[in-house]
């Protein structure tokens, strides 16, 4: 009966750092009973029903399978091996992007499903992956509709480490949906060249606010609100908001996978995303992905704070 529906999607097989982000959602679920609900802005924000889906054991099955798979990919890159003369490791990496497709057509059918419903939907990763069948369904529903990224990185490799649904792909993978006009970035600060000059190449698609400017615009007496207006007002009309947790402070997060130092504060993309929804700007849906527990529970504290 919730009229937000959160979809979880517990995978990180292609998590080329640190593992352990397939087991965000379930952490942040735990996590979420010590958040107060109560919020002086959206004092009523609870009352409409706020549910997380069924955690995929079938997912979390297929994660445990292809992981091994993807780090003897990923360990043979790394001692300078030929992928494509080695008929084991070729094998291992096309089973890899064979189960990425399946985990897209599960989250594309299961966030279809809601949408169809009339939900709310957001998606709790696992890693930056996770959402591509999600702005898949979302362009089956809306014609035009922009993604405010809030990331340490672009994301926009045309694969990486030769897995085609790569977390560093998301963003290059989601410029093949049609009706996704403008992806805004947020806070970005780790990239390769190719992502740079992709960036540069798509005649306006895509608009990156990097943590550098961000940080010299307060460095000369920029307000912050100054820097966030100018971020919401690269977006369209429809909105669909892309949180990976290490576009934080690693301090925040520092269990995620890939962290980098600098980023924004909690209270920053709080202010952020408040600014957000006061536009007139419709929001469609979101993800908050690459939240990994550790040895405590800080990381999906902070993750589940975020995500409410």
């Amino acid at each position: 009966a919730a009229a937000v529906v959160l979809v979880p999607v517990p995978w990180d097989v292609t998590t080329s750092y640190s593992g352990g982000t397939h087991k965000g959602p379930q952490a942040i679920l735990e996590a979420s009973y010590q958040v107060d609900l109560f919020n002086p802005e959206f004092p009523l924000c609870w009352e409409q029903g706020i549910a997380l889906d069924t955690i995929p054991e079938d997912i979390l099955a297929l994660n445990a399978t292809s992981r091994p798979l993807a780090e003897k990919v990923i360990d043979a890159l790394e001692q300078g091996a030929d992928i494509n003369g080695n008929p084991e490791l070729t094998k291992a990496l096309a089973t890899v992007n064979t189960s990425s497709e399946i985990v897209n057509e599960h989250v594309y059918r299961t966030t279809k499903k809601w949408l169809d419903a009339g939900r709310f939907v957001g998606l709790v990763g696992g890693d930056h992956s996770t959402p591509l069948g999600f702005l898949k369904a979302l362009g089956d529903h809306y014609s035009h509709f922009g993604i405010i990224h809030i990331d340490a990185h672009m994301d926009l490799r045309a694969s990486y480490e030769g897995f085609q649904y790569s977390h560093a792909s998301i963003m290059h993978n989601a410029m093949s949906i049609r009706s996704m006009a403008r992806l805004v970035q947020v806070g970005i600060r780790d990239f390769c060249e190719q992502e740079w000059q992709s960036s540069l190449q798509s005649k306006g698609r895509v608009k990156v606010f990097t943590d550098t400017e961000i940080q010299e615009s307060l460095a000369v007496g920029k307000s912050f609100d100054s820097v966030c207006k100018k971020i919401l007002n690269a977006l369209p009309d429809n909105v669909y908001i892309s949180v990976d947790i290490d576009g934080l402070d690693p301090s925040l997060c520092p269990g995620t996978g890939t962290p980098v130092p600098g980023g924004l504060s909690f209270g920053q993309l709080n202010y952020l995303l408040k600014l957000l929804s006061r536009t007139k700007k419709k929001i469609i849906g979101f993800d908050l992905v690459e939240v990994c527990p550790r040895d405590d529970d800080w990381n999906a504290n902070v993750g589940a704070r975020v995500l409410y």
